[in-house]
């Protein structure tokens, strides 16, 4: 009997959940993160210094895999065509939550498709003027816009963008009306600022803080709900009257749909760990990124906030979608 027993245990063991022993194990090969940008952006950057160090705890190194283009659609598809097993993820951003509110079709779900996993940091945007400009406040733009309408012209990245749709956001709770003038790229349209083609550009520290540090552009204003730790003296857009302009771009990783509950778990575990070292938070904070892990209910429950909200700020300004 004991020796039917031991047999029968021994028997189970084995048959025991390959699924189970194959978690417990992971990971045993490298990670793949696809990313929805090309290489040397915030988010790439990001996930690089974090990925560096992710590998380094979890024995296994984070391989960044750059495929921009279609609005993410081109890297969801990548990570959505793989195993759900741990060995690919992705990068979503506040821009996915952004996408999704102004494209008619994403190709993508990205509540749906993905299990959020963790944030990796979160940034804000500046409200920048030429020096030469005659603004020495956000409150002196509004003042100028409303006295003028349709005179003064804002200038951001592409139409769509978190930026582009921030100036939106701007119009329609500072009651005013602007130009909103789109560029392809950041560096164009800080070009544009310096040769004072447009009055102001909407665009993140790490692109205008070298300006700024120059004397060469002024800022006005910060878009989150906390001033800048880069740049204490600047009041947010919120202090200078403009109710309810937070707005706070972020970085997460996630994982297909169906990834194993305990990979998750860990995956999780660590990335908070690799996020809090002192080194990589040190670096992020010199780009302006403030180095910050979360729950996956926490980033899962931001991305479904944010979708509705740019949504509706599509909405509410009769943005055609495309």
């Amino acid at each position: 009997m004991l020796n039917r027993r031991a047999i029968t245990a021994a028997a189970l063991s084995a048959l025991l959940p390959a699924a189970a022993r194959a978690q417990a194990a992971w990971p045993e090969k490298p990670i793949r993160v696809i990313v929805p940008f090309g290489p040397g952006g915030l988010a790439d950057v990001t996930m690089r210094l974090v990925g560096e160090k992710l590998g380094q705890k979890l024995g296994q190194p984070v391989l960044i895999d750059n495929k921009p283009g279609a609005g993410g659609a081109t890297a969801a598809a990548a990570a959505m065509s793989a195993p759900a097993d741990g060995y690919t993820l992705a990068l979503l951003t506040n821009g996915t939550a952004v996408s999704a509110g102004y494209m008619k079709n994403m190709g993508f779900n990205p509540v749906a498709d993905f299990m959020p996993v963790s944030s990796l940091g979160f940034f804000d945007f500046l409200i920048v003027t030429s020096a030469e400009h005659p603004y020495k406040t956000l409150g002196e733009l509004i003042a100028a816009a409303k006295a003028k309408p349709d005179t003064l012209n804002i200038g951001t990245i592409n139409i769509g963008s978190t930026q582009n749709l921030s100036a939106v956001l701007l119009n329609s709770l500072a009651g005013i009306k602007t130009t909103i003038v789109p560029y392809k790229t950041t560096p164009d349209a800080l070009t544009s600022l310096l040769r004072k083609d447009v009055d102001v550009v909407i665009d993140g520290y790490s692109a205008a803080g070298r300006f700024i540090k120059d004397g060469k552009m002024r800022a006005l204003a910060t878009s989150g709900a906390a001033r800048s730790p880069h740049l204490p003296d600047v009041p947010t857009a919120i202090e200078q009257g403009v109710a309810g302009f937070d707005v706070t771009s972020w970085n997460a990783v996630f994982a297909p749909k169906g990834t194993p509950p305990a990979v998750i778990a860990k995956l999780n575990a660590e990335i908070a760990a690799a996020v809090a070292d002192p080194e990589v938070k040190a670096k992020l904070a010199n780009l302006g990124i403030e180095a910050r892990a979360s729950t996956p209910q926490d980033i899962g429950d931001k991305l479904k906030s944010d979708i509705a909200r740019w949504t509706a700020v599509v909405d509410k300004a009769g943005i055609v979608r495309e």
